[in-house]
């Protein structure tokens, strides 16, 4: 897949590192380098309920502490069977972006109405076996729209690269919408997702994991700039 001058556009890269690959024992100090030291645009947080997928992992009042310990915009991706009964405990939480599985809610719509009624960002995420189409509805109210590129739940999975036309599909239709994608994203598969039309990146192995987080986060956003938005290599 080659990105050709008509399938550019001039949605901003956005890097964002999820904090579930950090020391979790130091989320704030995590945070404050990914932001301030490694040029990350925002933080991505992982909320799983252990029942839409099978692990188990931090809610709002570990939002509440980063939200206390840092002025970066916090994404927060709901991997919960009942998303909105998270509503109001994420918004006085402090989440910037709501994120949720289309998945989950039968009423996507009036749960987005929620969510910004609260003053946070909505966004919508779908699972590899979801097609693009179940989000067509809902783009005009979206901030963002989350596409997994691994099955969600774990960490450390391998990226997907057949899930790319659904990237691509949306772009076209969507030309200034922010896409993101999550799951096995680093500096040997970003060139697939941003080709694609991607342009938030999630990375949580790549970045954390890396000797050098700096490089890799530079690495992402140049892969955006050149494949996505045009700009010479």
């Amino acid at each position: 897949m080659a990105a050709t001058p008509s399938s550019y556009h001039q949605c901003k890269p956005k890097i964002g590192p999820s904090i579930l690959a950090s020391d979790l024992s130091k989320l704030a100090e995590a945070c404050d380098k990914a932001i301030n030291e490694w040029g990350a645009d925002y933080i991505h947080v992982d909320i799983m309920d252990g029942h839409f997928v099978p692990n188990l992992t931090i809610g709002p009042p570990v939002v509440k502490s980063l939200r206390q310990n840092t002025k970066a915009f916090l994404d927060c991706h709901l991997m919960v069977s009942e998303p909105r009964k998270w509503v109001d405990d994420m918004a006085a939480a402090g989440a910037d972006q709501f994120i949720f599985h289309v998945e989950a809610e039968a009423d996507p719509g009036s749960l987005i109405d929620a969510i910004l009624a609260k003053g946070m960002k909505p966004g919508l995420v779908i699972k590899p076996q979801t097609p693009i189409e179940a989000v067509y509805p809902y783009v005009e109210k979206l901030n963002v729209v989350l596409i997994m590129t691994v099955e969600p739940g774990f960490g450390g999975q391998s990226f997907m690269q057949d899930m790319m036309p659904k990237v691509q599909a949306l772009r076209q239709k969507c030309p200034g919408l922010d896409i993101s994608v999550d799951g096995g994203l680093s500096p040997t598969t970003i060139d697939y997702a941003s080709k694609a039309g991607a342009n938030m990146i999630v990375a949580g192995s790549a970045v954390f994991k890396a000797e050098d987080p700096k490089a890799v986060i530079d690495t992402l956003r140049k892969s955006i700039l050149v494949h996505g938005n045009g700009q010479p290599a």
